[in-house]
């Protein structure tokens, strides 16, 4: 009984930390990503930020919203932080490409 009482909060804990930690690191890499692909297309660098970062906001809604709606804990974490990794890397890398 001491054990499962013990285990909510820290589920809960684990869940607010990822929505907010994951969150950020997906949407940062999102920010990322949009700021380093729109000038490849023709857009202007400013309009690119001011359009990325919009949209960030809701992606970030979104991704905060989902991670409490998500069943593994697991697969959250994983998946934020996996994929905004994978993201943020990628905007690096063709970044580097179109300097």
């Amino acid at each position: 009984m001491a054990t499962e009482t013990l285990a909510v909060p820290r589920l809960v804990f684990l869940r607010i930390a990822a929505s907010l930690l994951g969150g950020y690191v997906f949407t940062w890499g999102f920010a990322a990503m949009g700021i380093a692909l729109l000038p490849a297309f023709g857009v202007s660098f400013n309009d690119a930020y001011s359009l990325t970062m919009m949209l960030a906001f809701l992606v970030f809604l979104t991704v905060f919203c989902w991670s409490f709606a998500a069943e593994g804990i697991v697969q959250v974490w994983a998946l934020l932080t996996g994929v905004g990794a994978l993201m943020t890397g990628s905007a690096w890398t063709i970044s580097r490409f179109l300097i």
